[in-house]
């Protein structure tokens, strides 16, 4: 028997003091706060049979990752697909409409609904997709947890709920260390949860730098 479920888990808090667009950008870090989240989004699945653990390479997703490697006693997979977009804005403070001012970023805006500043919606679809259907085969029993980034989450959620890719990027639901739960269907994924269980430590959360 394959996976019961399949737990999408975005990071914690990354300390992140300067507003960077850090997107693949490698040294971001988990936040003091963000370590928190982390082991709080761990702490709501005690007693789960949780029986695999992916995550993407960077590094505030692989210490995301960390308390449940410790709570459950299993190793960190680590999964190449569920990592976070690609970005021409990496590396720089970007804020949508004051990006419009500077006639360098222009041609990266002109199609959002592809987008045409990174990569496509499309593509982080199906890498997702595809990585979260292997790991839903892998195991003979039990749930598995992918810890992931905002926008790849995002993609498999619209796209098993039958939702237009695109998107405002400013009302995405998946906050600092949620968890979006799947489950097998037929021949596709169904969400059938969502949770936040850092959702009392939000408030003082600081949530910038995704794609």
């Amino acid at each position: 028997m394959p996976a019961d479920l399949i737990h999408l888990v975005r990071h914690g808090e990354v300390y992140n003091p300067d507003g960077i667009l850090y997107g693949r950008i490698p040294g971001y870090h988990l936040s003091e706060l963000g370590h928190t989240m982390a082991a709080a989004a761990a702490a709501s699945l005690t007693g789960h049979p949780v029986a695999a653990l992916y995550a993407s390479p960077l590094q505030r997703a692989q210490e995301s990752a960390a308390p449940w490697a410790e709570l459950f006693g299993l190793p960190i997979n680590t999964e190449e697909r569920i990592i976070e977009p690609h970005n021409w804005f990496e590396g720089r403070k970007f804020e949508f409409p004051a990006a419009l001012k500077h006639p360098s970023a222009w041609p990266k805006l002109i199609n959002p609904l592809k987008p045409s500043w990174g990569e496509p919606y499309k593509s982080v679809e199906s890498r997702m997709l595809a990585a979260i259907a292997a790991a839903w085969a892998k195991p003979e029993s039990g749930e598995v947890v992918m810890v992931s980034h905002q926008m790849p989450i995002v993609m498999a959620a619209r796209s098993v709920k039958g939702m237009r890719l695109f998107h405002d990027p400013r009302n995405r639901r998946c906050t600092l260390s949620s968890i979006t739960t799947l489950a097998r269907e037929g021949d596709h994924f169904i969400e059938v949860d969502y949770r936040e269980p850092a959702g009392d430590l939000l408030a003082k959360s600081i949530d910038l730098g995704a794609v």
